[in-house]
């Protein structure tokens, strides 16, 4: 049995006029038969989602967090290409990002989060 614990985040500042809100719900995650996960980040006051980078990292305890990956209107670009086996991403609709963590074993345990920043 795998137990995966997951931060829900939840992040706000302006940037001039517009408050931008990143909102994960806490999932916490026991591998029984189940092979893969998803989880999902919610963005609220993001113009042009589909065109936004959307960054995910993980933390484990004892590391520095380190970034998986990011999306954006050309696709999914990772950190180190073995990524792409293990991690991919999505968007749905307006505002939802989602990360999908495949073949999950003792390894994967740790906080995984969303980011967004505008440049």
């Amino acid at each position: 049995m795998l137990l995966l614990p997951l931060l829900a985040l939840a992040a706000a500042w302006s940037h001039g006029q517009a408050q931008v809100l990143l909102e994960q719900r806490e999932v916490s995650i026991t591998r029984g038969h189940k092979t893969s996960t998803s989880m999902d980040c919610i963005a609220e006051g993001i113009p042009s989602f589909q065109y936004a980078n959307i960054h995910w990292y993980r933390h484990i305890p004892t590391k520095a967090p380190e970034r998986i990956l990011y999306i954006g209107a050309g696709g999914v670009s990772y950190d180190d290409s073995s990524y792409s086996n293990k991690y991919s991403s999505s968007k749905k609709g307006t505002n939802v990002c989602t990360l999908t963590i495949n073949d999950i074993n003792s390894n994967d345990e740790g906080t995984y989060y969303c980011a967004y920043w505008h440049f």
